[in-house]
């Protein structure tokens, strides 16, 4: 059975693109990684012509650009809203913990959990807690939002390479 290299690198690729797309969801996955990774291996070991290159930039471009802003457009409006990093941080840190503690589920369970406490024990009183957590939702629901289209915008770059280059 002889099969191309050019295939397998592509296959490979594809599933590495997929895998990233699922880890922009499922936070687990290092997603717009996978999928600029996935394109980079197409382009060096692909079989494709030039265009990779240009494949490549745009991919490259794309990932940079949503890694900056998925963390400087959500971290303006928290510092807006008054909500220190610290709590970010313990949330976060809550949020490790939930995962393991109930895997899948206990992750964003831990961070709301870890940014209330950080909250309540920053301004003791339950009811400015809760808007400061609300807010540190709306910024991780940013957050993973602008992952999220990172990684369609790499893999819908990597599909049209595929057909053009």
């Amino acid at each position: 059975m002889d099969v191309e290299v050019g295939v397998v690198v592509t296959i490979f690729s594809g599933i590495l693109i997929a895998a990233g797309i699922i880890g922009t969801i499922v936070p687990v996955l290092p997603g717009v990684l996978f999928c600029w990774l996935g394109v980079l291996i197409w382009a060096i070991f692909g079989d494709a012509g030039w265009g990779r290159w240009a494949v490549l930039g745009v991919a490259t471009a794309i990932a940079a650009v949503g890694v900056a802003a998925q963390y400087a457009w959500p971290g303006k409006r928290m510092k807006q809203a008054g909500v220190p990093n610290r709590t970010l941080i313990i949330g976060g840190l809550f949020g490790i913990v939930g995962f393991f503690v109930l895997p899948l589920f206990g992750l964003p369970i831990g961070f709301v959990l870890g940014v209330w406490l950080a909250e309540q024990a920053r301004l003791r009183e339950a009811g400015p807690a809760w808007e400061s957590t609300k807010h540190a939702l709306k910024a991780a629901g940013l957050h993973m939002l602008i992952e999220l289209a990172s990684a369609f915008g790499i893999a819908a770059t990597w599909v049209a390479g595929l057909f053009l280059a």
